[in-house]
């Protein structure tokens, strides 16, 4: 025996059709059974009444067992044996009203044509042809028992007084060949509906499983997507955009894109307009500026009708920071390549000009005055002795030597060294810190580092200032603050630069040293507004400096 159904077929589903089956046929036999009832009992056309009760009582039975069978469907394990018992059932009860109405003469022979069709739904091509075998031979059989008279009659029938046996063949031939006819074309035609519902069924588990992988791409993927329609209100918001603006979709579903992004507003929606890439900043949900890349692009459906501007955008706020980095490192290098060049040509001449100035200042014949003017030439050269040694150091530095270091003590050290030098009269520190804290750096280019940071800061505060010192050894992080004026906006990205300075007297490089000093340990460091009211310095460590130590 061969499957019910192509593998797609699920059992659901034919028992969902021997369902619409079993109603379908008891609506069948009630019509023509019922039409032949009537017909019987109006004797003035000829027929037998006597036949009612027989013809009555094959639509009772045929109620009874659709019932019956429509109860144990549902607990019939092995569908196939109940499509098997229900066909057998209808090829019979086909038989028995052709053996009611005239054999022969009956004019309900299509029955078994109506049973073939309904096999051709339920069974594979071979099958069906069994199907149509058996009615052949159940009608050839009656028509055989018929013409030879050995049928019994009941009263009522309407059997012809004799048959003869031209119009038993012709009966035979033209019915089985219906039969067989109605079994190869509706099995050609049932296959065909079945690879039909198969390539649907399939093309529906291919557009499932697309929209599935669309879902998740759109889920997972990194950069931030958003549909702004025509009238310029957000219809769609990825996970990743919710992610890097800090709105969720709720938030920004159908609400104007000029209230959370106003400068994707201002992007043409004209048909022809497609942006490759622009930059744009905005403010996330916490307030964060952002710097984002984006590109834009039209959104048609499949009738190629507008459904407004597609958005991809990436925070590329962490790109621009290495970015100025890389630049600074540039700058950097170019800086180094220029001293290795100009240490000498400076060095030399200072030596000399020095060493005569204080020859010249050792002759009894100098008055106060060229004497006095002769310290400010010393002093001078001393300054630029000075300013040549921190540009070396800035351009030149040594290798890092790292070292297990209590930077809690360092910090308390270099906190006593300006209040006993008088640099930080007045000035409050705070130490938010107890040791030890212990860090793998290297000793003296962490000391310069914090010494220039905190030079700065009592620079900054001049008087009555305070000045805090925090230290978290599990994220590595240094912070220096101070009551300051603070550090204007304008000057905030070029504070690191070479030879940038906002003081009368500065040289620019003290906050330099400090940037490649702490880049030297392969950290970071930037400047934020303090709380205090003035800056705050925060210097990242990498991780190796914080665990190696522990």
């Amino acid at each position: 025996m061969g499957s019910l159904s192509p593998p797609s077929a699920s059992d659901t589903q034919i028992r969902r059709l021997l369902a619409w089956y079993l109603g379908i046929r008891l609506a069948v036999v009630v019509f023509f059974l019922g039409g032949a009832i009537v017909y019987h009992l109006r004797s003035s056309y000829g027929a037998s009444p006597a036949l009612v009760p027989w013809l009555g009582g094959l639509v009772i039975i045929a109620s009874l067992q659709t019932i019956l069978s429509a109860l144990f469907l549902s607990r019939f394990r092995q569908v196939l044996r109940f499509v098997h018992a229900q066909l057998t059932w209808d090829l019979l009860f086909a038989l028995a009203v052709l053996y009611l109405t005239g054999g022969v003469d009956s004019l309900y022979a299509f029955l078994f044509i109506l049973v073939i069709v309904a096999a051709s739904v339920f069974l594979p091509r071979s099958q069906l042809l069994v199907v149509a075998s058996a009615a052949a031979i159940l009608y050839g059989s009656l028509l055989d028992l018929q013409y030879y008279r050995y049928l019994p009659l009941f009263g009522g029938q309407n059997f012809p007084a004799s048959v003869q046996a031209p119009d038993v063949f012709y009966a035979v031939f033209i019915h089985v060949g219906a039969f067989f006819l109605t079994a190869l074309l509706g099995g050609y035609l049932a296959e065909r509906l079945r690879r039909s519902e198969a390539a649907r069924e399939q093309r529906d588990i291919d557009y499932g499983e697309l929209e599935e992988l669309n879902r998740a791409i759109l889920t997972n993927i990194t950069s931030g997507l958003m549909v702004v329609n025509p009238e310029g209100r957000i219809r769609s918001f990825n996970q990743a955009a919710a992610r890097i603006s800090g709105f969720r979709l709720e938030e920004v579903y159908n609400r104007p894109v000029e209230v959370f992004f106003p400068a994707f507003a201002r992007i043409d929606h004209t048909p022809n307009f497609s942006l490759q890439r622009g930059e744009v900043k905005v403010k996330t949900r916490q307030g964060d500026e952002l710097i984002l890349g984006y590109s834009a692009s039209h959104v048609r459906d499949p009738q190629e009708r507008a459904l407004g501007l597609l958005v991809a955008f990436q925070d590329l706020t962490e790109v621009k920071v290495l970015e100025e980095q890389l630049r600074r490192a540039d700058r950097l290098a170019a800086v180094g390549r220029l001293a290795s060049g100009l240490a000498h040509e400076i060095r030399n001449p200072l030596a000399s000009i020095s060493g005569s100035v204080q020859l010249l200042r050792e002759d009894p014949g100098i008055d106060e005055e060229n004497r006095r003017l002769m310290g400010i030439v010393i002093r001078e050269v001393d300054r630029l002795n000075l300013l040549l040694s921190d540009f070396l150091n800035f351009a030149r530095p040594s290798p890092l030597q790292p070292e297990c270091v209590d930077v809690a003590v360092l910090f308390d050290e270099l906190i006593d060294l300006l209040q006993a030098g008088g640099q930080a009269d007045g000035v409050q520190f705070e130490s938010l810190y107890a040791a030890p804290v212990v860090l793998l750096v290297d000793r003296q280019k962490l000391r310069q580092a914090i010494w220039d940071l905190l030079i700065n800061a009592v620079e900054a505060v001049a008087s009555n200032g305070t000045i805090r010192i925090s230290v978290n050894a599990v994220s590595g992080e240094i912070m220096v603050e101070d009551s300051g004026v603070g550090i204007n906006p304008e000057a905030r990205d070029r504070i690191f630069d070479p030879f940038f300075t906002t003081k009368d007297r500065g040289t620019g490089l003290g906050l330099a040293n400090v940037y490649a000093n702490i880049e030297a340990h392969r950290g970071h460091i930037y400047v934020e507004p303090s709380d205090l009211g003035g800056a705050c310095f925060i210097v990242e460590l990498p991780e190796e400096c914080r665990q190696k130590c522990i």
